[in-house]
């Protein structure tokens, strides 16, 4: 009976700790593999992140060009029509009905997007701040209806 307390890595794949500082006879004892004097050789040294000995760092050496429209991207919960046939006919699904049933985290700040993706076959009166064509097309198909929210 093999369990959790009895997993080991393979043979071969673990290494024993380089142990410095430990004495002439190891080869790593005196200056514990540091060299002799230097910046590096002392104890609680460090310098800038990126810092390159005072070459020109590489996010300075770089070109900086164009213009990302990213930052102002309208980030939407989206949600397929697929995901709705979890409802039973007739109900009323809305942000609060789907956060409530596990589809959802939480609403973006920019609402909740019905996409076309799947087939639904009842009835639903879905409400979110946008739909796609083809997802208002299968969801009035079914004989339901769509309820812009204003934002």
């Amino acid at each position: 009976m093999s369990g959790v307390h009895s997993l080991k890595p393979n043979p071969g794949s673990t290494h024993k700790r380089k142990r410095i500082g430990r004495g002439p006879g190891s080869g790593h004892g005196k200056t514990a593999g540091r060299g002799h004097n230097g910046q590096w050789s002392r104890s609680g040294s460090h310098s800038k992140r990126g810092f390159e000995g005072g070459q020109m760092p590489l996010h300075r050496r770089v070109p900086k060009r164009g213009f990302s429209n990213a930052d102002f991207k309208r980030e939407t919960t989206i949600i397929n029509v697929s995901d709705l046939s979890r409802f039973d006919k007739g109900s009323k699904v809305g942000p609060e009905e789907l956060i409530a049933a596990g589809l959802i985290r939480k609403v973006a700040s920019y609402g909740l997007r019905v996409l076309g993706d799947g087939q639904i076959d009842r009835a639903l009166t879905v409400s979110a701040h946008y739909f796609t064509e083809g997802a208002r097309e299968k969801i009035t198909k079914a004989g339901g209806a769509c309820e812009v929210i204003s934002q």
